[in-house]
């Protein structure tokens, strides 16, 4: 499916849950209110809008949170949406806590990557940063993850608390067989309050430990990276530039949040309301006609360089 711009949109990321049992200060702090059960879209009521997304040629999903695997039965789910006709790919996005016991059912449904979330490999910067002790549990899960033969990522955000971790980060890229991606940090809810390095100044330190580090052409994922390789690393470095960099005229794209809501844009905040049409007795026909219509107005651009942001939504309400 095409929007205005001529854009083929296939890709849709589905957030599951506001919830995270983490409290990063840049994303989601600890004065952040839950939203009750009852607003958030149930599994059936998310399978059915992937239904009419295949049926327009949306046919890859990135399962998101808050965290995932916060929410119970998160990996049937998964299971149940990569068995669905016409779903070509799917994927998580997490933040590796919960990860180990998920594994088994993910590597049985045949998911086709996981996205680990690390700010900080070292315990005491981690803690710092998501006011949680389990760096080394997050380590391990990423180690079992790659081991499982799962296409594993590794997101790090570029922010002025971890630039000391830059270099440990692209070494877990050294020690196995995994992508690790600084993403320059965006200006959507409290990370509007932050800043951090852009991809350039990340690079310029990874090239003082590995100087041959150079571009790949190479499709590692759905998303916007842009990748390097090294003869030392077994995996890639990956820098997503929405900040430096736009991508917006190759955006593939569309997000349906926690509480039913398509997002043609991250940074806009204009939506349309799936919820009450799932709720009020809507055919699947206007389902598919809202998703036209959604997919119709997406913006040509996000609006950052320019300060026109217009999305107030914290980023666990949208979808990481």
């Amino acid at each position: 499916m095409k929007d205005r711009f001529g854009r083929t949109i296939d890709y849709m990321r589905i957030s599951i849950t506001d919830r995270c049992n983490l409290r990063c200060a840049y994303c989601m702090p600890h004065a952040i209110p839950h939203l009750p059960h009852s607003d958030i879209l149930r599994y059936e009521e998310i399978l059915r809008v992937v239904r009419s997304a295949a049926g327009l040629g949306i046919t890859r999903f990135k399962v998101t949170g808050g965290e995932p695997f916060a929410r119970k039965g998160a990996a049937d789910f998964i299971a149940a949406l990569k068995a669905e006709p016409g779903v070509a790919c799917v994927t998580v996005t997490t933040n590796g806590t919960h990860l180990a016991e998920a594994l088994p059912r993910l590597v049985k449904a045949g998911i086709d990557g996981v996205n680990i979330s690390l700010d900080a490999v070292d315990p005491e910067r981690y803690r710092q940063i998501t006011g949680s002790d389990r760096a080394e549990m997050v380590l391990h899960a990423i180690e079992q993850c790659a081991k499982s033969g799962i296409h594993t990522k590794v997101n790090s955000v570029l922010l002025e608390d971890n630039e000391d971790q830059i270099i440990p980060l692209a070494g877990l890229a050294q020690r196995m067989n995994v992508d690790v991606r600084f993403i320059e940090l965006m200006p959507i809810g409290c990370g509007g309050e932050y800043s951090g390095p852009d991809a350039g100044a990340a690079l310029n330190l990874l090239k003082e430990i590995y100087p041959g580090l150079a571009p790949v052409r190479e499709v590692r994922g759905n998303g916007p990276a842009v990748y390097s390789a090294d003869e030392r690393l077994l995996g890639r470095i990956g820098f997503i530039t929405a900040r430096s960099c736009s991508f917006c005229a190759d955006c593939n794209r569309i997000r349906l949040t926690s509480t039913g809501l398509i997002k043609p844009c991250l940074c806009d905040g204009g939506t349309v309301d799936l919820r009450a049409l799932l709720r009020g007795g809507a055919t699947d026909e206007k389902i598919t006609a809202a998703l036209i219509s959604a997919v119709w107005d997406k913006p040509a651009a996000h609006g950052i360089v320019g300060g026109n942001v217009t999305e107030r939504r914290r980023m666990n309400q949208i979808g990481g």
